[in-house]
């Protein structure tokens, strides 16, 4: 039985999220695929799809105005919240692959584009838009193709926008704060 050191762990799981990572970005190599992925990121550059689809709901849905301009709040919220833990954990970009886009920063935990993607599904998902959770999933695992952030980054920033529009659910709907 082989003995758990807790020192082996984060090498392994670098190991892992590097391998993943170099896996996806080898998908890229397609253009159809590398290209999908470049514009994923330039669409997703600091939340514009996700606030514009919001907007564009508020002023489709004028029963649910309200309702559509919170959740977009709370995409640009949660948006918010990832570019500052970005400053505070400084994690660098992959260096082990070569990237297919130019990024506005060069820190790279939480993926930023995962936070407002996944916030979007969840915000827009709450008002019956169904269409929002595959796309978001593309712009998640576009940031893997596109080889600017690593698995741990895409999930974490998934995990962060989820949380922040759950948190802000019911304010979404009219009601209080939770």
């Amino acid at each position: 039985m082989d003995r758990f050191d807790d020192r082996d762990r984060p090498g392994a799981l670098e190991g892992m999220d590097h391998r993943i990572l170099a896996a996806f970005r080898a998908c890229g190599a397609d253009p159809r695929v590398g290209g999908t992925a470049r514009v994923l990121s330039w669409a997703g550059e600091h939340g514009a799809l996700w606030l514009a689809a919001g907007l564009a709901g508020a002023a489709a849905d004028g029963a649910r105005r309200g309702a559509w301009l919170r959740g977009t709040a709370l995409v640009a919220g949660a948006h918010v919240v990832s570019m500052g833990v970005k400053r505070v954990v400084r994690r660098p970009r992959p260096a082990h692959v070569e990237p297919l886009v130019r990024t506005a920063g060069r820190h790279s935990f939480p993926s930023s584009h995962a936070t407002s993607a996944t916030a979007a599904a969840v915000a827009f998902g709450i008002l019956g838009v169904r269409v929002v959770p595959p796309l978001a999933a593309a712009m998640c695992l576009s940031r893997l193709v596109v080889g600017v952030h690593h698995p741990s980054d895409v999930a974490a920033g998934a995990a962060l926008g989820a949380l922040t529009a759950r948190a802000g659910a019911r304010w979404m709907r009219g009601g209080a704060c939770d």
